[in-house]
């Protein structure tokens, strides 16, 4: 893994001594939901850019609106996204959508290659088909896609993947332009504060970039404006196709899952599509005073909250890592009531209330200690969303009930597997 930089700022990804293996039977179900959130999730951003009630219902805040309203010359709104879920035999539920600048698909293939090189993989494929996702390649088409989208004529495009230099995710921008590069498409890393906006050109060390591979968060454009003046003055100018466009914000705060749950927004989708929903989407809500629709009937979502914590989590609707998460059946009631009148007393910047929902536990073999533990792990499944196509999967593992390699669980492979496994 050193080798191959399968690092997360600079420890290992993957502390776990074997693959997540996929039942080939739920390939196809993982599919269709996730494929159509991320319809749903394009849809949405297009809706709200003309209507400012649902623009509300997300909590955008005026920078993110004033960001989301520059035209970025084409309608995808996120070439790449990632639906974050667990999947059961019985049961698959998502629980947030990635659809601004999703980490880990190189590290996912490079993780599945490690794993697949063994000789226990190899022993393993004389008894069943074990299938890895190749998804570098898928999101390399994705991105020209989208700057053929945009208009762009480059053959090949020059890709520039921008954010900063100190992330910890950056050996992973190095996998990522080695690959592109490899099939004929110069790819170079950049800070956003190596580029420049001059004469209707964007460039990085006096190199012209046709297409951003955007990394940087929409966060950090926002507070860190002047660091990221060129980048955006070119996407205003349509200067460059930047992927993916500021637009995709919409989707990607965590009340677009209220949107989808809420009844009143239920014209947006087909009769198909709301069972979808149903199914795989836990009921949201923004965390605010006064009565929501909850199976038919109405709510008073405050008291709601209060009588029935360990049915709920709390969620900031713009954060990374599980930052602020708070899960109600792992606290007080002292410690939920407090999350609660933090969600109040921070209206603006939004915060939501979600149902808790069904998740997956495995035992996996972990170094651990100078040895080998077998260790209970929950398993967070993320399929990645390259313009709408199913393209792989991030899967993590924790202890806890937050899965997250930011706040220390760790990665594996996933493997779909068709024939029985002993």
């Amino acid at each position: 893994m050193r080798a191959r930089r399968l690092t997360f700022g600079g420890r290992l990804l993957c502390p776990f001594l074997r693959p997540f293996f996929l039942d080939s039977r739920d390939e196809g179900r993982v599919k269709d939901a996730a494929e159509t959130l991320w319809i749903l999730g394009e849809r949405v951003a297009q809706a709200a850019l003309s209507d400012d009630t649902l623009l509300a219902d997300l909590a955008l805040s005026p920078d993110e609106i004033r960001l989301a309203r520059i035209d970025p010359g084409y309608a995808t709104v996120s070439t790449a996204a990632r639906a974050d879920a667990f999947v059961l035999p019985d049961s698959l539920q998502f629980a947030e959508y990635n659809g601004e600048s999703p980490a880990g698909a190189g590290y996912a293939q490079g993780l599945a290659e490690v794993f697949g090189e063994l000789a226990l993989m190899r022993r393993l494929r004389e008894d069943v088909d074990a299938r890895m996702y190749r998804p570098v390649d898928v999101l390399l088409d994705a991105l020209v896609a989208s700057y053929r989208e945009w208009g762009g004529t480059a053959r090949p495009p020059q890709i520039a993947i921008v954010d900063w230099k100190e992330v910890p995710t950056f050996s992973e921008f190095e996998l990522l332009r080695d690959a592109f590069a490899a099939r004929g498409v110069p790819t170079i890393v950049c800070d956003p504060r190596d580029l420049d906006f001059a004469s209707a050109r964007l460039t990085a060390n006096d190199v012209r970039i046709d297409l951003v591979y955007r990394r940087v968060l929409i966060n950090d454009i926002v507070s860190r404006a002047e660091e990221c003046r060129a980048l955006l003055a070119a996407y205003e100018a349509g200067a460059v196709c930047v992927a993916n466009s500021l637009r995709c914000k919409i989707p990607h705060k965590k009340a677009f899952f209220a949107v989808l749950t809420d009844e009143r927004r239920s014209q947006l989708f087909s009769e198909r599509e709301r069972a979808v929903i149903r199914r795989h989407v836990p009921w949201t809500a923004l965390v605010r005073q006064g009565n929501v629709r909850l199976e038919g009937g109405e709510i008073d979502l405050i008291p709601h909250l209060r009588r029935h914590r360990n049915r709920f989590v709390i969620k900031p609707n713009d954060e990374y890592g599980g930052t602020g998460v708070t899960l109600g059946w792992e606290t007080s009631e002292a410690q939920w009531d407090g999350a609660i009148a933090r969600a109040l007393a921070e209206r603006e910047r939004g915060w939501i209330a979600q149902e808790k929902i069904a998740v997956r536990r495995e035992i996996f073999p972990m170094c651990a200690n100078g040895g080998v533990e077998m260790r209970d792990m929950l398993v967070d499944f993320a399929p990645y969303l390259f313009r709408g196509a199913l393209a792989g999967f991030l899967t993590r593992l924790s202890a806890t009930g937050l899965a997250n390699v930011t706040s220390g669980g760790g990665q594996v492979p996933a493997f779909v597997v068709t024939g029985k496994m002993d």
